[in-house]
């Protein structure tokens, strides 16, 4: 099975950078969209940033201008740049993999952001 670890997320000030990581096992890495979402306590998962195998991007409003999501194909990882992090950026943020050809979704367990004031 396909299995996905997210790193780097901590405890930031508001206005600083965090960069987040995730990595997938086996050798479907170069054919799989990856995407960012994240979950706020009391709040419906979103997706935040996402990419395709080719390097098409698209990032949600809010982190516009912001955010940056990159992959390396070679290390079957995908990366989550954050910069100008706000409070309201505080949620537990979860790496997903959807393999198109065969429309499976693969989740990570999720690494918790906080940003404070």
């Amino acid at each position: 099975q396909v299995q996905l670890v997210e790193s780097g997320g901590g405890l930031v000030q508001a206005g600083g950078s965090l960069s987040l990581s995730c990595r997938a096992s086996g050798s479907i890495f170069s054919i799989a969209n990856m995407n960012w979402y994240r979950q706020a306590p009391g709040n419906q998962r979103e997706l935040v940033a996402s990419i395709t195998g080719g390097g098409s991007t698209n990032y949600a409003d809010s982190v516009k201008g912001r955010f940056t999501i990159s992959r390396d194909n070679a290390k079957n990882t995908v990366y989550l740049q954050m910069n100008s992090l706000k409070p309201e950026d505080t949620a537990v943020y979860y790496c997903n993999a959807y393999l198109y050809v065969i429309s499976q979704n693969y989740w990570g367990q999720g690494t918790q952001v906080t940003v404070s004031s």
